[in-house]
């Protein structure tokens, strides 16, 4: 098969020939028809992170849309969603041809979704669903503000509030396109991402209405610290990420005074169960035309310079592969 390959933590992958997989029992082997390039991709590869340094040559790509073609499982020809440990563990991704996958990876799509929009939603949309959802407990009527909300998970979470019934979705975003794709998504209002923590909190209750409820968060550092200021009365914020900074500031009493919760949240501690149905249900919502995430479609030969584009910073659409 063609796939793309990395051969060096920390570099491209290149588009080249690959020994197709062979399954052994209890995976099956899934024709790739659309596979994102995402941050845990980069990561994997940089070499760098705290799954520690790839066994190379590996093809990346830690989710992905095809078709089965060889199961025990699964019945040929059944189009699917799946997710695999790429970078993480040894073995092969989804930026190939074919992919051998772990059964218990594999999610039945029965939407009439399009392959490419539903590879750029993927754990993106599910981290977005369920931290709203199993996490903050959003209710009907409550106010939302969504961080970093011009990338693929704070697209999802203005989508998913919308569909859960907020009251208010507001979305914080550092750039103008970013601001273009969270009004794209549904926001109510947009507050741009500049000036310190006080202003910021100042802007983030004036947008929200004077009334904050739930807050995510895939970002932390000064915006988190400005979005905890805002939150009302049991407000609760659900950290996601970090790409702001490690750390941010709480005041113990006024946590307290306003019974504040700050949760976390990681699509690893969901059971198979959670994911399989958030997955479903962010199908049917996408191909009922409600939820989507802005995204370019590429050629999978087009690998190498499309993973080097996300590595210099991206245009902030998802990009989708296709072989």
């Amino acid at each position: 098969m063609r796939a793309a390959v990395l051969t060096e933590p920390g570099r491209s992958p290149a588009y080249t020939a690959h020994p197709d997989p062979a399954p052994p029992a209890g995976q099956s082997l899934v024709r790739v028809t659309a596979a994102p390039i995402v941050p845990l991709d980069l990561l994997c590869a940089s070499g760098t992170s705290y799954f520690g340094r790839p066994a190379v040559p590996y093809v990346p790509g830690v989710q992905g849309v095809g078709v089965v073609e060889r199961s025990d499982r699964f019945e040929p020809g059944t189009r699917v969603w799946f997710a695999t440990s790429a970078g993480m563990a040894p073995g092969d991704g989804s930026l190939g041809e074919l992919c051998a996958v772990p059964d218990t990876g594999v999610v039945p799509l029965t939407a009439t979704v399009e392959d490419s929009a539903m590879a750029a939603l993927g754990l993106s949309a599910v981290a977005a669903w369920m931290a709203l959802t199993w996490r903050a407990g959003l209710r009907a009527g409550e106010h939302v503000l969504v961080l970093g909300a011009g990338g693929a998970v704070g697209q999802s979470a203005i989508g998913a509030a919308r569909l859960l019934g907020a009251g208010r979705v507001v979305a914080v975003c550092r750039s103008e396109a970013a601001q273009e794709r969270a009004h794209a998504a549904g926001a109510d209002a947009v507050v741009p991402l500049t000036g310190g923590v006080d202003e910021l909190t100042a802007r983030f209750a004036e947008a929200s209405g004077g009334r904050l409820d739930v807050v995510v968060d895939p970002v932390f550092g000064a915006p988190a610290t400005a979005a905890v200021r805002a939150l009302s009365e049991h407000g609760r914020l659900v950290n996601l990420g970090g790409s702001a900074g490690d750390t941010a500031e709480f005041s113990s009493a006024l946590v307290r005074s306003r019974s504040i919760g700050v949760l976390g949240y990681t699509n690893n501690a969901l059971t198979p169960q959670q994911r399989n149905e958030a997955i479903s249900t962010v199908a049917e919502h996408a191909a009922a035309g409600r939820l989507a995430v802005a995204h370019r479609v590429r050629p999978l030969a087009e690998a190498a310079d499309a993973w080097a584009g996300e590595v210099a910073g991206g245009t902030g659409e998802r990009v989708v592969l296709t072989p």
